[in-house]
């Protein structure tokens, strides 16, 4: 009898720190959304905007790289890292700027004929998409042509996936985005970063910067989502012997890399 006590007051005690857990997490999703709410004074709508100007071109894509401001180095924002090299290879490292109008830092630009618009938000990762829903306001872009570059937890770090829409599994960012788009259906570009090991918390993994030994290899998935980026920017299918039909080139620097696409028609990249 006292053995079903105590096992009863453990299973109490068990049940109550995961109803305690779960309503953080509902209380924290709450507030987030929230806030999305206030920071977005009005629902999301694709109006040209005066101040976008008319481009002739009909093709104009918006690619964000998710994370937290000022926090470059650090593993949750290595979507912008992943713009900032995309900026970089493109001769526009030095034309980022302010836009209040957006709560972020842009780029305008043409690759082709396609107008781009590079976003690195300046709000906490929670609310990124307040700054995405401005910028695709003020450009008039579809969400279906707003491109997120974001970090992902469940593929280890130097693998690469393309996601056409879909949920958000778990990532703040893009929860963030489909709330205030009010749709899924942009697609992603999810950069691995791999879990803790050990006894390492996921928020202290997450918010920390990348090793001396992952940054030699963060080096080389920069690079590569560079490459799909601009793919998917100019609809090219390069075919290389290398990789399986429809699949996307690879960086021959180091480390083999293969990519190719899944049924589910997400690219992956894996070293």
């Amino acid at each position: 009898m006292r053995h079903v006590t105590v096992a009863g007051k453990l299973w109490y005690c068990v049940s109550q720190f995961f109803k305690t857990l779960l309503n953080f997490v509902t209380m924290r999703r709450l507030l987030s959304k929230l806030i999305n709410r206030v920071l977005l004074t009005e629902p999301f709508a694709p109006i040209m905007d005066i101040g976008a100007g008319v481009h002739t071109n009909a093709r104009r894509r918006l690619i964000v790289g998710l994370g937290n401001p000022g926090m470059n180095g650090w593993r949750h924002s290595v979507g912008m890292a992943v713009l900032e090299a995309l900026a970089a290879r493109l001769r526009l490292a030095e034309s980022w700027h302010g836009d209040r109008h957006v709560s972020g830092e842009v780029i305008v630009s043409d690759i082709q004929d396609t107008q781009i618009v590079l976003l690195r938000p300046r709000l906490l990762m929670n609310i990124n998409g307040v700054s995405v829903a401005k910028a695709a306001v003020k450009y008039s872009i579809k969400p279906e042509h707003i491109l997120l570059v974001h970090d992902d937890l469940d593929k280890p770090l130097g693998k690469l996936a393309m996601k056409q829409g879909g949920s958000a599994r778990g990532h703040n960012g893009v929860r963030s985005c489909v709330e205030c788009l009010q749709t899924d259906v942009m697609p992603r570009l999810r950069v691995g970063i791999g879990r803790p090991s050990g006894e390492t918390l996921v928020n202290r993994h997450v918010l920390g910067r990348f090793s001396q030994e992952e940054q030699k290899i963060l080096s080389g998935v920069l690079e590569q989502s560079v490459d799909i980026l601009l793919s998917q920017l100019t609809d090219e299918d390069v075919q290389s012997p290398l990789l399986p039909p429809g699949g996307r080139p690879a960086l021959q620097t180091g480390k083999r890399r293969v990519c190719s696409i899944s049924p589910a028609n997400d690219t992956t990249c894996q070293t």
